[in-house]
């Protein structure tokens, strides 16, 4: 595979002597390498090819790239809020642009389908241009004082301001939307963000922070930090950062809460949604819904279908229409237009998804269909009598995979789907709306939905995790919340017969 980029990306890279594009990093409004002039090499997975190489950012680099951002956090926060939005803007009009470019990346170093990369690029898209919207959550309230009687001739204003310098640290699944589902809203409301993209697949990330950079984002208040993980927690502990945002496993993520001291922290981690599935729902769009809501993005998607609980009553018909439908969800090279299901992010990937289903078939479950490899490209498959025991009914799958599992009863169906650790998403199938408000209500998550598989999209929904899956919210607005702090000012207009004035 080869990388290959317009003009617009000329200044935040250089070509090796073989042709390969090397990635600068991105502080203080400009673009260098390393001090060190180490590199990470950049695979892609569709056939591990070296396509980039970007800067494995030092110690020094990334204490730097604090102290930019310390300072540029009064750039950002001077800015005017309306020149903020119009950053956003002229960021969108730029990112739809050099669409291909971005798409491309994406497909190349990620291993997503071109239909899955449009899509992740239409939805950063919609996000900057959301920004209007979304900047209405910083407008305040405005508190009169005399429903209190010890407030009389009070009243105060409730205003949000951002929190400082903000460290983002994404995932590999949604290289360029998760980065900035952060990045975007912390700019806007007046935070400098220093983006720390996985080692994985950095370069759309990195490619929209020159979108971001031309299209106006004072200098020092975005920075582009690639390194390995250890950089993250270094900058993370530094007392000039005041608020974590990380998205990835829940390992990582107990660490950071850790080391962080003091200080905001945002955490999407890892999830184990379960679909049930009544007996009366209407079983076709059901099995299609499982099966994209299990598949899509090669099943590394923090919202995907993990478990899949049916009613025993139409377990074999429900299963049959699943194997029927499976088989149409074709696995191979994702610059294919033809191809529905591209690679895994990378070998260590694939050999912990084979694992799981190795394990459950020891157990006893019933290998329907697929369970192939062929190198990072693992066939999509489905379980079936999938024991409560299996490692995959138990472990975030991240894979092509469906276990089913039956069930009697709606609270022998609740009860398996609350045991996990986890609770992002789930969803539940049925025709019975008390049913399905009843499911709703004590299924231990952040997110239901109801006849349709989860996906947070461009965030239009507020999303986030209860239990091991995570701490806060994001969403148009719901993001702003979190990167903001809550400010009161009382005025007691009984203090003074007149105000001083300067004029």
């Amino acid at each position: 595979m080869k990388l290959q980029l317009g003009k617009f990306f000329d200044d935040i890279y250089e070509l090796d002597a073989n042709g390969i594009p090397c990635f600068k990093l991105f502080s203080g409004g400009k673009w260098f390498f390393p001090r060190e002039k180490k590199f990470i090499d950049i695979k892609s997975p569709i056939d591990d090819s070296v396509i980039a190489r970007v800067s494995m950012a030092s110690e020094a680099d990334a204490d730097d790239a604090v102290t930019n951002a310390n300072k540029g956090k009064k750039a950002i926060r001077g800015l005017p809020a309306i020149e903020r939005l119009n950053v956003m803007r002229r960021a969108a009009d730029s990112l739809e642009a050099n669409r291909k470019d971005m798409i491309d990346s994406i497909v190349i170093n990620n291993g997503k389908t071109i239909a899955d990369a449009t899509g992740e690029v239409n939805a950063t898209r919609n996000r900057l241009l959301l920004t209007f919207e979304e900047a209405r959550k910083i407008y305040g309230d405005y508190l009169p004082g005399d429903w209190a009687e010890e407030n009389l001739g009070k009243y105060a204003m409730v205003i949000r301001e951002p929190v400082g310098v903000v460290l983002a640290i994404p995932p590999f699944n949604y290289p360029l939307f998760i980065t900035y589902t952060k990045v975007i809203p912390a700019l806007l409301a007046g935070n400098s963000v220093i983006a720390k993209p996985a080692s994985a697949d950095p370069v759309p990330a990195i490619l929209m922070a020159r979108i971001l950079e031309v299209a106006g984002v004072p200098a020092g208040a975005l920075s582009m930090i690639t390194a390995r993980g250890a950089l993250g927690s270094r900058m993370a502990e530094s007392p000039m950062v005041n608020m974590v945002t990380f998205t990835g496993s829940t390992d990582v993520g107990q660490e950071l809460t850790k080391i962080s001291g003091i200080k905001k922290i945002h955490l999407e981690l890892g999830g184990k949604g379960c679909a049930v599935v009544l007996d009366d729902a209407e079983l076709k769009s059901c099995a299609d819904k499982v099966l994209a809501g299990s598949l899509k993005n090669a099943g590394q998607r923090c919202d995907a279908i993990n478990i899949v609980l049916v009613q025993e009553s139409v377990k074999e018909e429900f299963m049959k229409l699943l194997k029927d439908g499976i088989s149409k969800w074709t696995v191979g090279d994702p610059t294919d237009p033809s191809s529905k299901i591209g690679p895994l992010i990378d070998s260590n990937a694939v050999a912990r998804v084979k694992a799981l289903v190795d394990n459950a078939v020891d157990k006893g479950a019933k290998l329907v269909h697929g369970g192939k490899v062929k190198g990072n490209f693992f066939e999509p498959t489905l379980l079936g009598d999938v024991p409560l025991d299996a490692d995959i009914m138990k472990n975030e799958t991240f894979g092509p995979v469906i276990p089913v599992h039956a069930f009697k009863t709606i609270d022998e169906a609740l009860d398996i789907a609350n045991r996990s650790s986890y609770g992002l998403d789930s969803s539940v199938f049925t025709t019975n709306i008390n049913h399905a408000w009843k499911i709703a209500k004590r299924l231990e998550v952040g997110e239901v939905t109801i006849n349709n598989y989860p996906a947070h999209g461009v965030g239009f929904f507020p999303f986030g995790g209860v239990k091991d899956s995570g701490l806060g919210r994001e969403g148009i607005g719901y993001s702003i919340e979190e990167f903001t702090n809550m400010k009161t000012i009382v005025v007691d207009t009984s203090a003074a017969k007149t105000w001083a004035s300067d004029a």
